[in-house]
């Protein structure tokens, strides 16, 4: 059987194994996608002790086999950052903005507290470099950190011996990164779901009561949009518009429905207001209670479409003649007696504002008469088909530009090696603009954003290759030697301090000095490390996920970023010391 074959077994073999081992839970808490970088040691330990399997021959040099696994093993994490950046990108400058700076404030303390603690294990001679930046990127659970660390570990060897100098007796064997990940990596997952689990316990919280503290105030910052029903008994706005209810000239209160003696209709902002008018508002809580009080009291009638001639249906953005343009410039409600109600991007929900610039995939939440709708369809698009096209070009043109981006040199005084984004966080950075500008940079003729199955399997086969790979060139290199004869569990020891010194002082710091909601810091900690698995369990601990995932998604494209370059400037530091 050809190598290639063989390859292609061990690798699909590492990954069945590993996504069943993930898909084991104890009490909702298992290993996730983790499972496999496991399977994938097994694999090639098996591979390497019974069936001959090497990635270097007798002279030392890595063989065809090796450099195969090294390029699909980046090329799966490409594809893993590719699709995380083109996912977070529209909502990442966002985040930067309101109550996102103290939960971004919190993510990175945490990174440079880890950073901190790893380096103190290096000087104080614990440590060497390339075990320091494994254990670290294994202690914090993300994998792009180990690529990104792997790779700045290769660069800095290779100076060095070009220097004549032992790189390996320095302390710089890229074998080892791996090796030290793979043993770390277990405890940064529970150090995660311990922090957790403690700040509930010493500060008796209750989750039930977190929860509905985010309901009530929002306090990661988003104010998504609710409804409510109100009945106009307000003397003072009975005679006038709707146009003169608080809120909907300036677009943060939407009037959607009316009900008028028993007969719903799609108002007008110029519609007059009568005594006993059932009205449907849509906005910011704080807007719409403003509203509420102003003209009538809220009312638990419910405003049904169901045996009306009206609608409610989603309208997605697909046609290229409206993508890029403003909602207020299509008037959909003049042109076709259309209220606008909603309008979601990439799961959030926005207020239909007149300077709202629509993307590809973008949903308009429209009221009306199905007529009506069926015409504002063909004009924005509304086309599942498009929506469900994978387009090829700005996929590997957006790989090509990251790789581009990644391989810049950025020399620094005193450094063996000049630092990089690398090819991982290139394609991030670049993934993240392109996201959020490359519609308007392209003027509408490429669009960047994936459908959510795409993006869904982009992520999953990026990461699954990632890992497996990443376990079986560990494995085939003597992983299991190292854990029982070698530095395994000496690594292991020490990276439960990189792992939990700082998510304790964080979390801790967080929930009592910043009056951090816990349902939204359980996210954020999680988004901290990047961990999905932490994420599955904070998010299972409230019926309500919203909080937890909001605190994860606000830090996640940052932090991703600042774990990519967070092992380069650590090795810098090292070096300047060599």
């Amino acid at each position: 059987m050809s190598s290639l074959a063989l390859l292609i077994i061990y690798i699909s073999v590492g990954a069945v194994l590993g996504i069943a081992l993930g898909q084991i839970k104890y009490k909702g808490v298992g290993l996730g996608i983790g499972g496999v970088l496991f399977s994938g040691i097994l694999v090639g330990h098996i591979a390497n002790a019974y069936f001959g399997f090497n990635l270097h021959n007798d002279a030392g040099s890595v063989t065809a086999e090796e450099n195969i696994l090294h390029f699909l093993q980046e090329f799966g994490l490409m594809l893993f950052v590719y699709a995380i950046g083109i996912q977070v990108g529209p909502s990442f400058f966002a985040a930067l903005r309101g109550n996102g700076l103290k939960l971004l404030t919190l993510a990175v303390s945490l990174i440079v507290l880890g950073c901190c603690v790893a380096l103190t294990l290096f000087f104080t001679g614990i440590v060497t470099p390339d075990a320091m930046v494994g254990m670290y990127s294994g202690a914090i659970t993300n994998t792009p950190a180990l690529s990104a660390g792997s790779l700045m570990v290769s660069d800095i060897a290779n100076v060095l011996a070009a220097q004549g100098k032992d790189p390996i007796a320095l302390g710089f064997n890229v074998a080892n990164v791996p090796k030290a990940y793979a043993v770390a990596y277990p405890f940064g997952v529970c150090a995660i779901l311990i922090t957790i689990i403690l700040i509930r316990v010493v500060f008796k919280v209750s989750v039930e009561a977190a929860g509905n503290d985010y309901r009530d105030s929002k306090s990661a910052g988003f104010d998504a949009p609710i409804s409510s029903n109100v009945k106009v008994e307000s003397s003072e706005f009975i005679g006038k518009t709707i146009n003169d209810i608080p809120g909907i000239i300036d677009g943060t209160v939407i009037c959607s429905r009316i009900k008028r003696d028993g007969e719903l209709s799609v108002p007008t902002r110029e519609m007059v207001l009568q005594q006993g008018d059932l009205i449907h508002l849509v906005g910011g809580a704080k807007y719409v209670a403003k509203a509420a009080m102003a003209i009538g009291t809220e009312t638990k009638d419910v405003l049904t479409t169901h045996g009306t001639t009206i609608s409610v249906r989603h309208l997605i953005i697909t046609n290229n003649n409206v993508m890029g343009r403003t909602l207020g410039e299509l008037e959909l409600d003049k042109k076709h007696n259309l209220v606008i109600s909603r309008v979601f991007r990439s799961g959030i929900q926005f207020m239909p504002t007149p300077d709202l610039r629509l993307a590809l995939g973008d949903e308009l939440n429209v009221i009306g008469t199905m007529e009506d709708i069926r015409k504002a369809g063909k004009i924005v698009g509304n086309s599942s088909a498009t929506m469900n096209h994978v387009p090829m070009i700005p996929i590997f043109l957006g790989l090509f530009l990251g790789m581009l981006l990644g391989s810049i040199p950025i020399p620094l005084p005193g450094v063996p090696a000049p630092m990089k984004l690398g090819v991982i966080g290139g394609t991030l950075v670049v993934a993240i603009l392109l996201a959020r500008f490359g519609d308007a940079w392209t003027k509408n003729k490429l669009h960047w954003r994936l459908p959510q199955p795409a993006l869904a399997a982009f992520k999953e086969i990026g990461i699954t290759l990632f890992l497996t790979i990443v376990g079986i060139r560990a494995g085939a290199n003597g992983f299991w030697d190292e854990l029982t004869n070698g530095m395994g569990l000496h690594w292991m020891a020490w990276a439960t301090l990189i792992s939990i010194i700082p998510m304790l002082i964080i979390g801790f710091i967080g929930y009592k000095v910043f009056k951090v909601n816990y349902l939204v810091l359980s996210g954020v900690l999680a988004g901290a490390c990047t961990d999905p698995p932490a994420l599955a369990y904070a998010n299972g601990m409230y019926k309500d996920a919203e909080a937890s995932s909001i605190g994860y998604a606000t830090v996640y494209p940052f932090v991703m970023f600042l774990r990519i370059l967070s092992p380069q400037i650590m090795l810098i530091i090292v070096s300047s010391f060599i």
